[in-house]
């Protein structure tokens, strides 16, 4: 087996994360990027440079429509497996935007599987999925792998588009297809529009007097919250089980945005509510109240469990953003 790995979406949380525990592990990483103006990898920086200069470590610009360019790039590289991380992954934002959310996150897929397909080497895939598939508890316990799919936004039904073209492919031609659905996960590399991030960053910044009132959505959604790193840990062991399967990853507690935020501001002896308002044009058009994820059979078959508590990763992401803020001033 080739110790040579592909991340699609490398420069995100979770391909950050990935690529830093996949390098520690001795893999090679051949990471998927998009032509932009900016050249700044700034969740990279803290790690990559040494791996890149090692030959370890390497960086391409691909366009994941163009499956005749990706195939060509793949019978060079020959990895054993393919992680495709890569999406428009804010749900609020692809209500504004759901051609591209569609086109990125449902569709970005099609191209990696057309030009697996077409390899005479076997390939495994991993497509990462999202709790927002499901759409919310609608009455229903916790969310298993048998749970129905009914997705509230853009970028759910894009995630759903994408885990039925993996079970497909995998069906149809029998490649190597397994799909994660992951529920919420955080840390300190998460994109500052996200909430979990808005809140620990804003905190920071009134903190320090930079800043006075943050403005959140819908503060009674509720989560099931983990940390990114726990949750990559889980992307691995999903590739390297003996067998193509299905599994979500998910820590089996919930909590609401206003948990979050009391938790966060509670850190720095502020009373959340002094500082949070309830801006209704920040909420979506279609809200999910509840997601909840079950666990059991990532427990069972992979040996794999969160590690990190609601409490050690708001420590995390509030101490990260104190220092990034006081490093700014």
């Amino acid at each position: 087996m080739s110790r040579t790995i592909v991340v699609t979406g490398i420069a995100g949380q979770d391909g950050s994360y990935l690529t830093e525990l996949c390098l520690n592990y001795g893999f090679k990483v051949h990471g998927f990027v998009r032509r932009t103006s900016s050249l700044k990898r700034e969740r990279l920086d803290s790690f990559s440079q040494r791996y890149i200069s090692e030959g370890n470590l390497q960086l391409h610009y691909v366009d994941l429509c163009d499956t005749f360019s990706i195939h060509q790039l793949l019978l060079k590289i020959q990895p054993s497996f393919i992680f495709n991380l890569a999406a428009q992954s804010h749900v609020g934002i692809s209500f504004d935007l759901p051609r591209e959310t569609i086109q990125s996150t449902g569709l970005g897929i099609l191209s990696l599987l057309e030009a697996v397909r077409h390899l005479d080497s076997e390939v495994t895939i991993y497509q990462a999925g999202s709790s927002e598939m499901f759409g919310g508890m609608l009455g229903r316990s916790e969310l298993n792998e048998s749970s129905g799919f009914f997705p509230k936004s853009p970028y759910g039904a894009a995630k759903v588009l994408a885990h039925n073209l993996g079970i497909l492919y995998r069906d149809g031609y029998g490649m190597d297809i397994r799909n994660g659905i992951l529920f919420n996960h955080e840390s300190p590399r998460r994109g500052e529009n996200f909430v979990s991030r808005k809140i620990t960053l804003s905190a920071a910044r009134i903190h320090y007097g930079i800043q006075r009132k943050v403005a959140l959505g819908n503060l009674e959604a509720r989560r099931d919250w983990g940390h990114a790193k726990d949750y990559v840990e889980a992307m691995l062991k999903i590739v390297l089980h003996k067998e193509a399967d299905d599994f979500v990853i998910a820590t089996g507690q919930m909590y609401t945005v206003s948990d979050f935020a009391e938790k966060v501001f509670n850190k720095l002896n502020l009373n959340y509510r002094d500082y949070v308002e309830k801006d209704e044009r920040l909420f979506r058009p279609n809200e999910v109240d509840d997601l909840l994820g079950d666990a059991r059979k990532a427990h069972e078959i992979l040996g794999w469990s969160s590690q990190t508590t609601f409490d050690e990763l708001i420590e995390d992401m509030l101490e990260s953003d104190l220092k990034l803020v006081r490093d700014s001033i």
